[in-house]
């Protein structure tokens, strides 16, 4: 199991007793305006969501979507890590957080430990970037973290074309 820790932060693997947590965040606003919706409605549909998906990445790539937690202990204040999909050749940052947890660079300092384990780590050399074209907040984060826009993506399963960034690890 992996855990990252930063000066404020861990991170670790999600878990089915993550899911009242990955229900609140799914439902935000936020979410809901930039990412497309998981359709997850109570919480066994999210419990079941984070085997299918983030816990059976983990299990087969060796990383993932982490919960964020403060490093003192306590519930989640949101999620960043690495996904691998199908269609995209180079893993993908991702990150999300509760709306009452944001600006105060959990999702900075979350994503630069989850950058340094890609490299390190996972010996990973580029890694990629989805966001939709109108989420400021995300590109600027992206942007301060060093990944450079690459241009637009459609992803298989979605009318809008995104936003596509990367960033060179080696």
């Amino acid at each position: 199991m992996t855990r990252l820790a930063t000066e404020r932060l861990l991170l670790r693997c999600l878990e089915p007793q993550d899911a009242a947590f990955f229900l609140e965040l799914t439902g935000e606003p936020a979410w809901l305006e930039y990412i497309p919706d998981k359709g997850l409605r109570s919480v066994e549909e999210a419990r079941e969501y984070l085997v299918r998906e983030p816990i059976a990445l983990f299990e087969r790539v060796g990383f993932s979507l982490y919960a964020v937690t403060p490093r003192a202990g306590g519930e989640p204040l949101g999620i960043c890590g690495l996904v691998q999909r199908d269609e995209l050749e180079d893993p993908d940052l991702g990150f999300a957080f509760l709306t009452r947890h944001c600006r105060k660079g959990y999702a900075y300092e979350a994503s630069v430990r989850v950058l340094e384990h890609a490299r390190r780590d996972l010996g990973l050399t580029r890694v990629v970037a989805l966001t939709d074209w109108a989420n400021h907040p995300s590109r600027s984060l992206l942007e301060k973290l060093g990944f450079a826009l690459e241009g637009g993506h459609r992803m298989a399963d979605e009318d809008e074309e995104i936003a596509l960034f990367a960033l060179a690890l080696a």
